[in-house]
C-alpha cells in the first residue's frame, strides 16, 4: 500500500514552528516514499477556530514551499459523516449514552486524585442503555475494552504498550452533539486511508484510545510516529517569550523560506555532521525513524547563522521581492525610477549587503540611508573623527576638492569614484581612510557600511553633492569652534 500520510493543525491561532517542523517531516516522509500528504484542518472547536487562522496555515504553507496532494479538507464539513458512525457504534452496542453531570464528574475526579489514581470516567452509565431525548444532556461515550492492552511500534519512541485499564470510555459526542477530537481524528483516518500519522509527542496518551476506536471499526491500524516537542533556551516549551514562535513572525524578522525549512529540519533530526541541506537532500536522506527521540532546543543564533548563509549565497532576483517588503515595512516605498538616481538598483543594492546582514529586515535596516532624501546626522557622535579632522585641516580641503571632481563626473560609477577619492588623498597627502572615513560619516550618518565607492555610487549623485555640501559646512563649524 502507498503512503498516504496528513497534516491537520487546528485554526486557532498561529502556525507554529513546532506544528511547521511536524508538517516539514509529514511532508518529507511523503516525498521521501513516493506517497501523499493531505492537508486536513481540524476545526471541530467551532468557537476558536477562524477563517484568519486557515489564511494562516494556508499562506505558512505557500511562504515555505511546502504543498499538499489533497484538501485541505475541513472537519467543520463533514459533521454529517461522524453522526453517521457514531449512530452505527450506538447500534452495534459499541457506544452509549451517558447523563453524568459535570458535578458528579468533578466529584469523582477529586475522589480519584485524592487516592492517588488515575482520573478517568468510572462507566457508570455504561450498562444503563439509556435513550437519547429531545430535553435531556445526554454525551456519548465509546466503550473502551475492559480487559488486555494496546501495543505499537512507534516509529520514533519504538515500543509502547498501555493497560486498557488505564483508558477512558472517550466522548464520541458531546451533549450538543458536536463530535470530539478523537472521535474525528479517527474517522478521518479511516475515510482518508491513512497510512503513517506524524505528529507532536503531546498527542501520544490519545494514540491508544484511537487504535481501540480503530479496531471497533474494523480498520486498518496506520503507522504512528511521534515527534518531541521544541524548547526554549530555558527548557520550556517554545513560545513568543523566547522571541518569535510563529512562522509569520520569521517572515517578518526577514528569515529566509528555505533557512527555516532546514533548521527545522535539523531541529531533531540529522544525517551525520552535515548542516547545509538542499530540499532535494532533505528529501533524499530523511529518514522518520532517525528523529531524535529527545527534546530539540531552539537556537536562535544558529537559525540566524542558517539564514546569513542562505542570504550570501542567494540570487539577489530571489530577493528582490521580500526586501522591498521589508523596506515597506519601515515606510520606504520603492518606485523603482530606472531614469532617476534617486533610488539605488535593487539587485546592486543587495548584493551589496547579502554578506554582511544576517537577515532581510537587517538589510533593510541598513539601507534606510541610501533612501532619505534629507539625511540628519549627529556629527557629535563620532568625536574621534571631529578631533581628527581639527587636528588635519587637510581633511576639509580634501572634500571640497573631491566635492569639485564628483560634481563633474560624467559617469558615476563606484570604479571612477574609487580612482577620485584615492587621487584626492594622494593630493592632500592623506591616508586613504582619513578622507573615506569622514566622507562615509557625512554621506550615510554611519561609520560602518560596505565598500564606500559602491555605497556612493548606489546612494546616486544627486544625493551625494547634496550632503556632501551639507558635511562640510557642519565639519567646518564644529571643528573650527573652541
Amino acid at each position: 500500500m502507498s503512503v498516504v500520510t496528513r497534516f491537520a493543525p487546528s485554526p486557532t491561532g498561529d502556525l507554529h514552528v513546532g506544528s511547521v517542523r511536524t508538517a516539514l517531516y509529514c511532508w518529507l516522509f511523503a516525498k521521501k516514499n513516493n506517497g501523499k500528504l493531505i492537508l486536513r484542518i481540524e476545526d471541530t472547536d467551532l468557537e476558536r477556530s477562524t477563517k484568519e487562522s486557515v489564511e494562516v496555515i494556508l499562506n505558512g504553507f505557500k511562504l515555505l514551499g511546502l504543498t499538499w496532494d489533497e484538501g485541505p479538507f475541513f472537519q467543520s464539513q463533514r459533521f454529517p459523516r461522524y453522526l453517521t458512525v457514531a449512530n452505527e457504534l450506538l447500534n452495534n452496542n459499541l457506544a452509549y449514552y451517558c447523563d453524568c453531570t459535570k458535578e458528579r464528574l468533578d466529584n469523582l475526579r477529586t475522589k480519584q486524585m485524592q487516592a492517588k489514581e488515575k482520573p478517568k470516567y468510572d462507566g457508570l452509565c455504561r450498562e444503563k442503555n439509556l435513550k437519547k431525548s429531545d430535553t435531556a444532556s445526554y454525551v456519548m461515550r465509546f466503550k473502551n475494552p475492559l480487559f488486555g492492552h494496546v501495543e505499537f511500534d512507534d516509529l520514533v519512541r519504538g515500543k509502547v504498550r498501555i493497560s486498557n485499564t488505564e483508558l477512558d470510555d472517550l466522548i464520541l459526542l458531546r451533549s450538543d452533539n458536536t463530535p470530539t477530537y478523537n472521535f474525528t481524528v479517527v474517522i478521518d483516518d479511516l475515510d482518508m486511508q491513512i497510512t503513517d500519522v506524524i505528529r507532536g509527542e503531546d498527542h501520544i496518551s490519545n494514540t491508544p484510545k484511537q487504535i481501540n476506536l480503530l479496531q471497533a471499526l474494523d480498520a486498518k491500524i496506520p503507522r504512528y510516529a511521534h515527534i518531541p516537542m521544541i524548547l526554549g533556551s530555558d527548557g520550556s516549551r517554545l513560545s513568543k517569550r523566547h522571541g518569535a514562535s510563529s512562522v509569520l513572525d520569521y517572515e517578518k524578522l526577514g528569515i529566509l523560506p528555505h533557512a527555516l525549512l532546514n533548521y527545522l529540519a535539523r531541529l531533531g533530526w540529522s544525517h551525520k555532521d552535515q548542516e547545509i541541506f538542499s530540499i532535494e537532500e532533505l528529501i533524499n536522506l530523511f529518514d522518520i525513524k532517525s528523529v531524535h527521540k529527545s527534546a530539540a532546543i531552539f537556537n536562535l543564533d544558529k537559525l540566524l547563522w542558517l539564514n546569513h548563509h542562505y542570504l550570501a549565497h542567494s540570487n539577489t532576483n530571489d530577493l528582490v521581492q521580500p526586501f522591498k517588503q521589508q523596506l515597506k515595512e519601515l515606510g520606504i516605498n520603492i518606485t523603482e525610477n530606472v531614469e532617476s538616481d534617486l533610488e539605488p538598483d535593487l539587485n546592486k543594492l543587495i548584493a551589496l549587503q547579502q554578506n554582511r546582514a544576517k537577515t532581510l529586515k537587517e538589510m533593510a535596516e541598513e539601507s534606510i540611508y541610501f533612501y532619505q532624501e534629507n539625511l540628519i546626522i549627529d556629527l557629535n557622535l563620532f568625536p574621534e573623527i571631529l578631533q581628527n579632522i581639527k587636528n588635519n585641516q587637510e581633511i576639509i580641503l580634501a572634500l571640497n576638492d573631491l566635492l569639485l571632481k564628483l560634481t563633474n563626473l560624467e559617469f558615476w560609477d563606484a570604479t571612477n569614484i574609487h580612482a577620485l577619492l584615492k587621487t584626492t588623498a594622494e593630493l592632500f597627502n592623506l591616508k586613504f581612510s582619513e578622507l573615506a572615513i569622514p566622507l562615509r560619516i557625512i554621506t550615510t550618518g554611519k561609520d560602518k557600511t560596505p565598500s564606500i565607492d559602491k555605497v556612493l555610487e548606489l546612494i546616486g549623485k544627486q544625493k551625494i553633492l547634496a550632503r556632501v555640501t551639507k558635511g562640510i559646512k557642519m565639519l567646518t563649524v564644529l571643528t573650527s569652534s573652541t
